[in-house]
């Protein structure tokens, strides 16, 4: 019988764009009891609204996926709201869990939770080697406390927290909003409308030297369930892909790959952010197995596709 048949899984961020996949890949998996708050009615900052949720859904597992989350430019614009927003869910929601033994605790942090200048592949023992970027530091420190706060509460309470680090994620579904969006669909995005609109440039952010790691959003939902189901460890666990790519040859694909017959431009005013990033998987091969599956242009495809087919939806 599947290790999730008789489990009632809480998924905070279900709907969301890596949420979504998770609750489906779980549902595969004979997950039957799968309950995702909507903010509406479940406010995760608020505690009376976590306490209703928990005590109506008494969960065996919660993975924690909500998050207050966007690009360079959402970042710069929001960080006292990405700080307070992703502090508060995360340790509320652990506490509260923890108060009602909640069997299995499922948290979710950044690569921003990185120091900037790590070296490259960053491994888990390098993540307090130094200050985040400074563009994402305040969301990437309120994601890194819910580390502390797991290894605490397992070592104190005897808490079965987990805390895994994604690195960036990309694939159909994901966030297109020019205000908030992340590299790879603002991309695809500025590459799609300038062939719709017959424009000759498309101007990117910063000077396309930074580095990036990219991994597929089912990849990820599948680390994801891989470890709520095999990881009972306090150490932090990286989930990528395992490669790294400039900006500008990330750009130059996607011009290839969208059809886009103009000229990039590069607004060098705007910041870079961290000059690379590029995950260590081993550990999550080591502990459950997991590795990536999707490959890098596979992916890029079935996202450009998907934007294509929903462009006018959205």
């Amino acid at each position: 019988m599947s290790f999730w048949h008789k489990k009632r899984v809480v998924v905070t961020g279900g709907a969301g764009f890596l949420g979504s996949v998770v609750v489906s890949r779980l549902e595969a998996k004979g997950c039957k009891k799968i309950f995702v708050p909507r903010s509406k009615e479940y406010d995760l900052l608020d505690r009376g609204a976590i306490k209703s949720l928990l005590n109506k859904t008494k969960p065996d597992i919660i993975i924690h996926l909500a998050a207050s989350v966007g690009g360079i430019g959402a970042n710069r614009d929001n960080p006292g709201k990405f700080f307070y927003d992703n502090l508060i869910m995360g340790v509320e929601l652990m506490e509260q869990s923890r108060i009602l033994n909640v069997p299995k605790f499922v948290a979710l942090g950044t690569i921003c939770a990185y120091p900037k200048f790590t070296k490259v592949p960053f491994k888990e023992d390098d993540l307090w080697e130094g200050y985040p970027e400074e563009t994402n530091a305040p969301y990437g420190l309120a994601k890194k406390m819910l580390l502390v706060q797991a290894q605490s509460y397992r070592e104190q309470y005897g808490f079965n927290a987990i805390y895994l680090l994604p690195v960036n994620l990309y694939g159909p579904g994901d966030n297109f909003s020019p205000k908030s969006s992340h590299v790879i669909p603002a991309l695809i995005k500025k590459c799609i409308d300038a062939i719709d609109k017959k424009e000759s440039v498309v101007e990117v952010w910063g000077t396309g030297r930074a580095s990036r790691e990219f991994l597929y959003v089912d990849d990820a939902a599948e680390g994801i369930i891989i470890a709520a189901e095999k990881y009972n460890k306090p150490d932090p666990v990286n989930i990528g892909a395992g490669f790294e790519i400039t900006i500008k040859e990330l750009a130059e694909k996607i011009v290839e790959l969208t059809g886009f017959k103009g000229k990039i431009t590069w607004d060098r005013s705007k910041p870079d952010g961290q000059p690379r990033r590029c995950l260590d998987t081993q550990r999550a091969v080591k502990e459950f197995g997991f590795k990536a599956k999707t490959t890098f242009e596979e992916g890029l495809k079935k996202t450009i596709e998907w934007y294509r087919l929903n462009k006018h939806a959205r």
